[in-house]
């Protein structure tokens, strides 16, 4: 983290993409947080393109609809959630989907200072 105006710029971080078929998204995102994933954004969309030439080539009907994971996460777990993702996407098989990495220069979010941190726990432990 680099601080620059008073902000905390997130850096060494990775972004995750991850296109897969509709319905597929919750076990692989299930996956991804079980292999350390922070959060994940799933948004809906068409896809086009290779789908037509599967279809003719290995007879495989592949719908247009389908589901964007994004993640993003610290660069020394993303190597090991993408994995996870390819492994519970079956992302080597055809028409399943098509994932990829890409470095994530600076991020700006709120991080909660150690003093948030304990204040919300005690405020747990209470409820």
């Amino acid at each position: 983290m680099t601080d620059v105006k008073g902000r905390r710029y997130l850096t060494n971080l990775q972004l995750i993409t991850c296109v897969v078929e509709r319905g597929r998204a919750d076990e692989v995102v299930k996956a991804a947080m079980k292999a350390g994933a922070p959060a994940a954004t799933i948004y809906f969309a068409r896809g086009s393109g290779i789908r037509e030439r599967l279809t003719i080539l290995l007879k495989i009907a592949i719908s247009p609809e389908k589901e964007v994971i994004d993640i993003v996460a610290a660069s020394d777990k993303a190597d090991a959630i993408f994995e996870a993702m390819v492994e519970a996407g079956q992302m080597d098989l055809p028409g399943k989907g098509f994932i990829y990495m890409m470095p994530v220069t600076r991020a700006v979010t709120h991080v909660p200072t150690p003093e948030e941190e304990e204040a919300a726990k005690r405020r747990r432990t209470k409820a």
